[in-house]
């Protein structure tokens, strides 16, 4: 299977930065990875960390908070609030590492279906330049590549033992 690659966009001098990943999977499905704890469980975990909790109350308004534990016990989380829910295709909520809480980002998660694939596409602003430079090279594109690359594994893995299930 060829690798696919993370297309990554950091313009120097904005606060923002897109990630963009592209799935064989209906948007739908996707969806559902990104929003309930049973799927976050199996994909949005990079090596060297165990998720703990996984806390959702997907609703305008509604809080998560994700929290991991490293090999050598210690935790670490993050949390942020829903600002708006339009499934299956849009989702923007708050993200707080909560090391540094002043540090807050807004996400927006795009999913585009086409041709039997979805394009997740992720921007991410912060507050400041820095803020950003501080988020994006703190390790997030091999982070994050190495999380899709779980999740298209765990979709192909869902799509191959409820094919019924992948329309609507």
């Amino acid at each position: 299977m060829a690798s696919k690659k993370l297309e990554t966009i950091v313009e120097p001098g904005q606060t923002s930065f897109i990630t963009q990943w592209v799935v064989d999977a209906p948007r739908i499905l996707v969806f559902e990875t990104f929003t309930r704890p049973e799927y976050l469980k199996r994909w949005l975990v990079p090596s060297g960390l165990t998720m703990v909790s996984c806390e959702s109350d997907l609703r305008v308004g509604g809080r998560y908070r994700l929290v991991y534990r490293d090999t050598e016990g210690k935790e670490v989380a993050y949390r942020g609030e829903y600002r708006e829910l339009d499934h299956p295709e849009r989702i923007v909520r708050t993200f707080v590492y909560e090391p540094l809480p002043d540090k807050d980002a807004i996400e927006t998660l795009v999913l585009q279906e086409g041709g039997g694939k979805t394009t997740i596409t992720t921007t991410t602003a912060h507050k400041t330049v820095e803020d950003r430079d501080g988020h994006f090279y703190s390790g997030t594109e091999a982070g994050l590549t190495e999380c899709y690359e779980k999740l298209d594994q765990l979709l192909a893995e869902v799509q191959a033992s409820q094919p019924h299930k992948m329309t609507g």
